[in-house]
């Protein structure tokens, strides 16, 4: 049986990466001060102007808008021409401490409430994680969101090093892949829009985005005489940017995913401190299933959280195989729960999480991360969760 699914991936220039990048860049800047600080940061960006608002309670001081003016240009964004400009734009904060509701459940737990001795940080909000795994690529992710993100990632690569001085920061990527049986066995079509300056032709940019974009990522055998290639469909991109189109933090969840290959619980990444357990939850979950494929137990998993804000112990765990496991998916459930701590400080302790590093997962996705030193991403529990199993 045969089946298309498609994922989707963005440049950093995309506008809401540019804010995901600032939230993320605010967050790390804090952080490297103070590890303890409780950020929620969000970020907004539409033609001239970034919003950099949200909730912070920390001890040091970080100069928001020149981080926020850093991005854009360490982006691109040097010339209002190219839909943005970091030098002229106009940076407005509007910062609030964490509302003090939140901070009592978060800093004590509710199981350790009535306690002297207990501390347990709770989490910092309701809500569902999912993690997932499988073995169709070495980065153990799906294959239409791990091409769209290679894609993206040449773009910006090409960009950057000047090979075509006509292409802008924004610009997408997609990809549709043929399953037969479960297992990809072809690409459908590639669709590829770069921004560009005014003076180039369509011709010209597909002639490019062809060879020098599309060919070194995309897998020569899983082209066929159905493989179509997409470039600049819309005929024209030559606005872009937050120009083209508002930024907003959080607004591609599904990009900072799997590309919609399995659930998510919708809570973003970007801007959030680790006890936000829509950021850090949604990693050890990746770090959990990722363990379970890498030690041979299944070829896909799936791994499912909820929290209650103030609880320390997830409300629900689950494991989904998806008929694919070598053992039966509740004895992985029990291996997982023996040998990870899916509290927010077992959290936080394992991954070490209270650092700065959450401005590179920004863009091309936080899983799947092979250029990156990423902890959730290590397959460093396999022999323990072996043990576990026998």
């Amino acid at each position: 049986m045969q089946k298309l699914f498609t994922s989707e991936s963005v440049t950093a220039g995309h506008p809401d990466k540019l804010c995901d990048q600032i939230s993320d860049t605010v967050l790390d800047a804090i952080l490297t001060e103070d590890k303890y600080a409780r950020v929620a940061c969000e970020t907004c960006a539409t033609t001239g102007l970034i919003l950099v608002m949200g909730e912070i309670t920390t001890s040091t001081y970080v100069p928001i808008q020149d981080i926020a003016r850093g991005v854009a240009l360490d982006i691109g964004y040097t010339r209002a021409k190219f839909g943005f400009d970091g030098h002229t734009c106009a940076v407005l904060t509007a910062v609030n401490e964490q509302s003090e509701d939140i901070s009592r459940g978060v800093t004590q737990a509710l199981e350790a409430r009535g306690s002297k001795d207990l501390h347990q940080t709770g989490a910092g909000d309701q809500g569902m994680m999912f993690g997932f795994a499988c073995n169709e690529t070495p980065e153990h992710m799906p294959l239409p969101i791990a091409l769209a993100h290679r894609l993206a990632r040449r773009m910006d690569t090409v960009r950057k090093e000047g090979l075509f001085p006509w292409m802008r920061p924004d610009g997408k990527s997609q990809v549709s892949i043929v399953y037969e049986n479960g297992k990809p066995v072809a690409v459908r079509n590639v669709v590829i829009s770069t921004q560009h300056d005014d003076r180039i032709s369509q011709e010209e940019i597909r002639e490019a985005m062809l060879s020098a974009v599309i060919a070194p990522v995309v897998p020569e055998h899983l082209l066929n005489k159905q493989t179509e290639f997409l470039v600049n469909p819309s005929g024209r991109f030559v606005i872009g940017g937050p120009a083209g189109d508002s930024g907003l933090t959080g607004r591609k969840i599904i990009v900072d995913t799997y590309g919609g290959f399995v659930p998510h619980g919708g809570g973003c990444f970007s801007g959030k401190d680790p006890t936000k357990v829509d950021r850090s939850a949604a990693y050890m979950a990746r770090y959990a299933a990722l363990n379970v494929v890498a030690a041979g137990l299944a070829d896909r998993c799936q791994v499912a959280l909820a929290y209650a804000i103030g609880r320390a112990e997830p409300v629900s765990f689950t494991v989904d195989t998806f008929g694919t496991a070598r053992v039966d998916d509740q004895a992985i459930e029990k291996a997982l729960l023996s040998v990870m701590d899916f509290r927010p400080d077992g959290i936080i302790d394992s991954l070490d999480l209270r650092r700065p590093i959450y401005r590179q997962t920004a863009a091309y996705g936080h899983f799947g991360r092979p250029d990156l030193d990423l902890p959730w991403e290590k397959a460093d529990k396999t022999e323990q969760l072996l043990k576990a199993i026998r």
